[in-house]
């Protein structure tokens, strides 16, 4: 997450003073899973009694944590929108949900969940899929850590990520192959693009 963290330094004051809100470390994570869900449309599919049915539409569920539990509101047709817009619905229903003003419809409807226990600290998290979802992606917080590049040891942003997914569709390979998807959209991020 190096370079990321060094981009969202270099952007987040002037991105605050256009937009009006800050961008965080999640609407990266948002954008990536979307264009991850493009990349592998078997884990945007649910299970409905005997039936799997693979959604043609990304309705992105984003936990948020209230004083009273946790919420899921549902960035509805998240695969139309740009990392811009992502961010913007995502600040949208945040703010809404900590204004308990919320409407059923904005947590409805979900077809991928992703959950960060990385706000709190924790570096790992295991969430529980939200059926009929067959996938749920837990974010850590980002650390420093020692790693080796080049046989030799430099300190790097790193956050791990966690998948849990419904093995009656999803197999090991194809959640492996999601998660890489995911962390070469972020490792590999288009810093050039207009925000």
């Amino acid at each position: 997450m190096t370079d990321l963290v060094n981009y969202r330094s270099k952007i987040k004051q002037r991105f605050s003073q256009d937009h009006g809100f800050n961008i965080t470390y999640t609407h990266f994570i948002l954008h990536a899973t979307v264009q991850a869900l493009k990349a592998f449309p078997l884990m945007n599919s649910s299970v409905e009694g005997d039936k799997i049915i693979q959604r043609k539409f990304i309705n992105l569920g984003v936990a948020v944590a209230l004083d009273s539990g946790l919420i899921v509101p549902v960035i509805k047709n998240a695969d139309e929108r740009n990392l811009l817009g992502l961010a913007r619905t995502a600040h949208d229903l945040a703010q809404r949900g900590q204004k308990k003003k919320l409407m059923p419809e904005d947590v409805q409807g979900g077809t991928f969940t992703v959950t960060n226990p990385g706000v709190f600290g924790n570096i790992f998290g295991l969430p529980i899929i939200n059926q009929p979802q067959v996938g749920i992606l837990g974010v850590g917080a980002i650390k420093k850590r020692p790693v080796v590049i080049n046989d030799a040891i430099a300190i790097r942003s790193v956050m791990y990520l966690s998948l849990s997914y419904d093995h009656r569709i999803i197999d090991g390979a194809v959640a492996a192959q999601f998660v890489q998807e995911i962390r070469n959209g972020l490792e590999n991020f288009d810093t050039e693009q207009s925000l």
